[in-house]
């Protein structure tokens, strides 16, 4: 017991570490410069479906807690509470959402593809509505304008995320078999 424990908060730690290392490298948007592509919704997917959300959120609430206090892991290599309450800080909150609802396809009871493909998408919702919540009342835009110009251009490159974390889980866990059990 005290073994899984242990393993658990480490596989906590190596994921954060993992997010805090790709997430800042962005390429920007030319038809949204406000919010870069990144990988963070990439890696969160990946290793949600990988180790389940007893993993994921904890290490994606660690990874936010680390830029919060200012170590420059957000995108763009920025960090601090003024990144969180900034226009598109809401994204960032909304990475919680999709790392529970991914991480539930972890578990035996979710684990029909098309449950799984329900859950990566509805997460996906979830972190693209706390965005958009966040950055009308941030800036004070309207939701439709909002939608467009933070939503819309990143729908068919997360979707790909969301494939590729997906193909990619499969193959680690078929690899890997028991030992990511926690």
């Amino acid at each position: 017991m005290k073994n899984q424990k242990l393993r658990t908060l480490v596989y906590i730690a190596l994921i954060a570490a993992i997010l805090c290392v790709t997430a800042p490298w962005a390429i920007p948007n030319p038809l949204s410069p406000t919010i870069p592509f990144t990988l963070a919704i990439f890696v969160i997917s990946l290793f949600s479906l990988i180790f389940g959300a007893k993993v994921s959120v904890p290490a994606t609430a660690l990874y936010i807690v680390i830029g919060a206090i200012g170590v420059p892991v957000f995108s763009g290599f920025a960090g601090g509470f003024a990144k969180l309450a900034g226009p598109t800080g809401g994204y960032i909150i909304g990475f919680l959402g999709l790392a529970f609802l991914a991480g539930l396809t972890a578990y035996p009871k979710f684990s029909a593809i098309w449950k799984r493909i329900i859950l990566l998408i509805a997460g996906l919702a979830v972190a693209y509505f706390f965005g958009t919540v966040w950055f009308v009342i941030s800036t004070k835009t309207s939701f439709f304008p909002a939608l467009m110009l933070c939503v819309v251009p990143y729908i068919p490159f997360d979707l790909a995320k969301l494939a590729l974390a997906l193909g990619l889980s499969s193959l680690v866990k078929n690899r890997l078999g028991n030992r990511v059990k926690v």
